[in-house]
């Protein structure tokens, strides 16, 4: 029997949970057709890949990305795809490409996902062919696609092309009964046409850009709550899948989304919520997460939380980081997309009081901490300041509030001010308790957004060394099987495609994984150009020693830090329809 490639000897994980073990693969096709205890034969065989000491897995899924506006014109997608990432899901937070026009595009991503507005608007001008779910599936399909593509259908998306942004972004407007009935068909088609289900956010600092609806939350956040019963409804009849983000200032909100969950008289609704996280400004509410998914899901719901299984490091330039859009005054400054009105309102006395006065608040939700003791100055045309903190600043220039401290420098430098922190995600006690948690999806990687801001595209390596240095120390969290099936098949089950296994008749979709290149270089960040973006430095990861190779449809795509000249130029990858497996 001949093979197109063989892996010998690797440690072979099938992405189930099942016991790994010591085996020799050979792919045909794009297909894994033999999984042997005993060496293959390697005659004529052109592609012989020696694992020994390696671990050979399913290619792991991201289950939250926003790739939507890159992948038409990058289809390589390589950021993710050098991490051992095989499976995307597009369509996150109720925002697509579907039916949207280029400048609502525009509007809806670029300044909620920071991705600059203009360009999303210049992609879909040059690319934007469909006006259909099926449609896009299509052009998608025509793309050189690297990994493999999966999709949500935003609520923003179709409730701004059925109605228009402004009419869109208006409480006191509500969707004719024609316009409700054209969000549902648009709804029917997507599901028809493979969608996994559909996205929606209620979170109330997510801004619209751009000048006619700015600084009015995302279109969905004004779907009173008839409108979203009819779309969940059939969503619950067709057993896919809601994405949500709920108003975590709303325990209104948050009930509503995790209770929706249960059937009680009708089909349940298969639910995933952003996000499990153990946020610093709430230590408290790990325990809430944990037990409401354990409690609506023993009364008979489908519920699992996303969650980022590592520490949530983010770094901003200067004032343009969406934290601050969860409290007036940092929404304010953000509202002002000219720098010499923005820098006039900085200066304000009148502002910074109200400014101090949010920051100084103690109670109510919060996501970001509001503690510019923990924000270290990572870059400035300053020396002086590199490697402090905000606060250290304030005391060092005679004991100014933390707040003036940072408007200072803002105003100083702009957006040559390069600072950090870490919002979440910082306890590995809880991160422990989090990775077994059932009712816990990992992913939530933002792949492809907030391109100054973050970078988690390795998350599932990261998670791994973390879960293979616990088992080494003797202390497990999960056994290395059951990690590697939190990453893949759980995954793939859970949201119904065809992806997340590696056994004999499986599609070789998998990754070779060094352990000894999981090391402290993962938790590294450097910057890569964007081409698509004009040249915008992307925050990225780079630990190239953990990854020996990657191979999507039975093709070597990336290994050992360089892609094979066929990725983002022949296909590999497909878009995955739910229910197709």
């Amino acid at each position: 029997m001949s093979y197109d490639t063989i892996i010998r000897g690797g440690r072979w994980f099938d992405g189930t949970g099942a016991a790994s073990a010591i085996r020799h693969l050979g792919l045909r096709g794009d297909r894994l057709v033999t999984v042997s205890e005993t060496p293959l034969d390697e005659t004529g065989c052109p592609d012989v890949l020696d694992a020994a000491g390696k671990w050979v897995l399913p290619g792991m899924i991201d289950i939250h990305t926003h790739y939507d506006i890159e992948v038409l014109k990058s289809p390589a997608l390589a950021e993710s795809v050098r991490h051992g990432i095989t499976t995307v899901l597009l369509g996150s937070c109720s925002l697509s490409t579907v039916h949207i026009d280029p400048t609502g595009a525009g509007d809806i991503f670029g300044r909620v996902e920071a991705i600059p507005r203009r360009h999303v608007i210049e992609t879909l001008d040059d690319t934007k062919t469909w006006n259909s779910a099926s449609e896009y599936v299509t052009a998608l399909e025509q793309l050189a696609l690297g990994p493999n593509i999966a999709a949500m259908l935003g609520h923003s998306d179709i409730r701004t092309a059925r109605l228009g942004l402004d009419r869109a972004t208006r409480k006191e407007v509500r969707p004719s009964r024609t316009e409700l009935a054209d969000m549902e068909s648009a709804l029917h088609e997507a599901l028809d046409a493979g969608f996994v289900g559909m996205s929606a956010q209620q979170l109330l600092f997510d801004k619209v850009d751009g000048e006619t609806c700015r600084s009015r939350t995302l279109p969905s956040t004004y779907a009173r709550a008839a409108e979203r019963r009819r779309l969940n409804a059939i969503l619950r009849r067709r057993g896919r899948i809601l994405q949500g983000g709920p108003d975590i200032t709303s325990p209104r909100s948050l009930a509503a989304m995790i209770f929706s969950s249960l059937g009680v008289g009708r089909r349940r609704l298969k639910t995933s919520l952003l996000s499990a996280a153990d946020i610093k400004a709430n230590p408290f509410a790990v325990v809430l997460i944990a037990t409401l998914a354990r409690l609506v899901n023993a009364l008979g719901a489908d519920f699992r939380w996303q969650h980022l299984p590592v520490p949530f490091e983010v770094y901003a330039d200067g004032i343009d980081l969406v934290i601050f859009e969860e409290f007036g005054s940092g929404a304010a400054a953000l509202h002002l997309a000219d720098r010499m009105e923005r820098d006039a309102l900085l200066a304000d006395e009148d502002y910074r009081r109200r400014f101090r006065k949010d920051y100084d608040a103690k109670f109510g939700m919060r996501v970001w901490h509001r503690d510019f003791f923990d924000a270290e100055i990572v870059n400035c045309p300053d020396d002086a300041v590199v490697g402090k903190t905000f606060g250290q600043v304030g005391v060092d220039r005679g004991g100014l509030h933390p707040v003036d401290a940072f408007l200072d420098l803002v105003l100083e430098h702009g957006a040559k001010l390069r600072w950090r922190t870490t919002i979440s995600n910082h306890r590995p006690e809880i991160l422990d308790r989090f990775a077994a948690h059932p009712g816990i999806q990992l992913g939530f990687s933002d792949a492809g957004a907030h391109l100054r801001n973050m970078a988690f595209y390795n998350f599932g390596l990261r998670f791994l060394r973390r879960m293979y240095r616990a088992e080494q120390a003797g202390t497990p969290v999960i056994p290395l099987e059951r990690a590697v099936h939190r990453l893949t098949g759980e995954l793939a089950d859970w949201y119904d495609i065809d992806a997340g296994r590696l056994r004999e008749g499986d599609r070789a979709d998998l990754v070779v994984i060094d352990p000894t290149g999981l090391d402290d270089s993962l938790d590294a960040y450097a910057e890569s150009p964007v081409a698509q973006y004009g040249g915008l430095e992307r925050m990225v990861n780079r630990n190239d020693a953990a990854v020996s190779a990657v191979y999507i449809g039975g093709r070597y795509v990336f290994g050992d830090g360089t892609a094979d000249p066929a990725l983002g130029t022949s296909r590999t990858g497909r878009f995955l329809r739910a229910g197709q497996r």
